[in-house]
């Protein structure tokens, strides 16, 4: 919607030359914007509203203001995760706290499942990418009437799916944000659900589907062996470089006595190979999604912590077929009998690509107008991460900067950090400061040469001073 019409419609309500209070917002309806709920509650002003841009489009928001005087002129709006529609209220309140207008979506559907799509065919659109879009709108133009002014600057900050949408944001929609933060992004959707998919069609006996090739033991014991043969700095209780390490299972396979509690069949080191080389065509060899790395396998300081990759090679319900089932029969297919026994990963994927990757993927390199309104990207991505693979970040990355070469440093920079898992968590320190990062580079035109990382709950100190990747240095 155009947020000029929404804030002069607004600004009626209130009466000529005044702001509307909170309670004025109140079912309040204009153009493709309700207001449903409007709020003060311990300073804060917290709205509930829908838009609806198109027919069969119903997009759900929460917006929480702080009281003008507490309001630090800045929007901030965050991410999703998977395919949730759950809005992250503790990060909104949060962010208002703090005194930003903060703003999220349940991304125009109720939910965790693709299934989601089933008799709502706007409902993928709304996902994929409109439902941040025209939040982001909406949100700025009801900050400008009740606080009289417009926001001086506006960010995002998401990561797996979130990370997905702030990578839409900058291809599809480069002036929306003025700092975007995308972590361990899934934009490279389709590709990514076909490794999923791949991951549950090698760790399987046909004949016993529910039976993981790899189990939790093995993945313990490629853990354990892959921190031993990878990590190089011993002060660490992870691997520091897994990019430069060149792992292979077979240390760990089992004798020609068969097997036992500390080897791996020859099944099991055929299986565990794949996963770290990638999704691949059947017929061509061609690489469709690049592979995990080694201290990915089971997460966290080894033996203990769990799930690593067991998270996604099946469905955590059913553990007898694939993860993201439902993407596969009501988002490619149309087919709700559809089964992993058809898979074909090389026609799927291309078939898969042709129908969807328009609308779901985000893999557009040509982020040129981003840079052109003096956007800045920090973009992050945990080398321990066993869902998305960081392999797929860096791509992203040198294929940004073989386009637009080396003035991509200007606005856009990837930090790897070692150890982390999915966001968050594992072995790694993965706290860092990532909006006082991105409000310096903004507002004040300081690059983040260098960022300071610490562990979650300690004490501040650094445990890693990282600095940008670039084309593998």
């Amino acid at each position: 919607m155009d947020p000029t019409a929404l804030i002069g419609i607004i600004s009626h309500l209130a009466g000529a030359g005044t702001t509307p209070s909170c309670e004025d917002l109140r079912g309040f309806r204009a153009h493709e914007v309700t207001v449903l709920e409007a709020e003060m509650l311990d300073n804060v002003c917290r709205l509930e509203g829908v838009v609806t841009p198109v027919e069969g489009s119903r997009i759900g928001f929460h917006l929480m203001l702080p009281q003008a005087g507490q309001w630090n002129a800045r929007l901030k709006m965050l991410g999703n995760g998977g395919y949730s529609s759950a809005i992250p209220l503790k990060g909104l309140e949060a962010l208002s706290a703090a005194g930003y207008a903060a703003v999220a979506t349940d991304t125009g559907h109720s939910g965790d499942d693709p299934n989601f799509v089933v008799g709502h065919p706007e409902a993928l659109t709304d996902w994929a990418s409109r439902a941040v879009h025209v939040t982001a709108g909406s949100a700025k133009a009801i900050v400008e009437t009740y606080y009289g002014s417009p926001p001086e600057y506006s960010y995002f900050e998401g990561c797996s799916t979130g990370g997905h949408q702030a990578f839409s944001e900058v291809q599809r929609y480069p002036e929306d944000f003025d700092g975007v933060i995308a972590g361990a992004p899934g934009h490279n959707r389709i590709r990514l659900n076909a490794a999923f998919l791949n991951q549950f069609l090698v760790n399987r006996d046909p004949r016993q589907s529910e039976v993981a090739v790899l189990d939790q033991q093995s993945l313990r014991l490629l853990a354990k062996a892959s921190l031993a043969v990878c990590d190089i700095d011993l002060s660490t209780p992870y691997i520091d470089d897994p990019l430069s390490c060149k792992f292979d299972p077979a240390v760990i396979a089992c004798d020609d006595q068969g097997t036992g509690p500390n080897c791996l069949t020859p099944k099991q080191v055929e299986v565990a190979r794949t996963m770290y080389g990638g999704t691949r065509d059947p017929d061509t060899n061609e690489l469709i999604y690049p592979g995990w790395l080694p201290g990915s396998e089971a997460g966290g300081p080894v033996p203990d912590h769990f799930p690593g990759w067991s998270l996604y090679w099946a469905d955590t319900a059913k553990g007898n077929v694939p993860a993201r089932q439902s993407f596969w029969r009501f988002w490619v297919f149309g087919d709700p009998t559809w089964t992993w026994e058809r898979a074909d990963l090389g026609t799927d994927v291309a078939y898969a690509l042709e129908m969807l990757g328009a609308d779901v993927d985000a893999t557009d390199t040509d982020i040129s107008s981003f840079a052109e309104f003096g956007g800045k990207l920090l973009h992050y991505h945990g080398l321990a991460d066993p869902v998305v693979s960081p392999r797929d970040s860096i791509a992203y990355h040198d294929a940004v900067t073989a386009s637009l070469g080396e003035s991509t440093a200007d606005f856009y920079r990837l930090f790897l950090l070692p150890g982390v898992e999915h966001c968050q968590g594992g072995a790694g320190p993965a706290d860092f400061s990532g909006q006082s990062v991105i409000e310096d580079w903004v507002e004040r035109g300081i690059p983040p040469d260098l960022i300071d990382v610490t562990y979650d709950g300690g004490d501040g100190s650094p445990i890693e001073r990282l600095t940008p990747y670039n084309n593998g240095d």
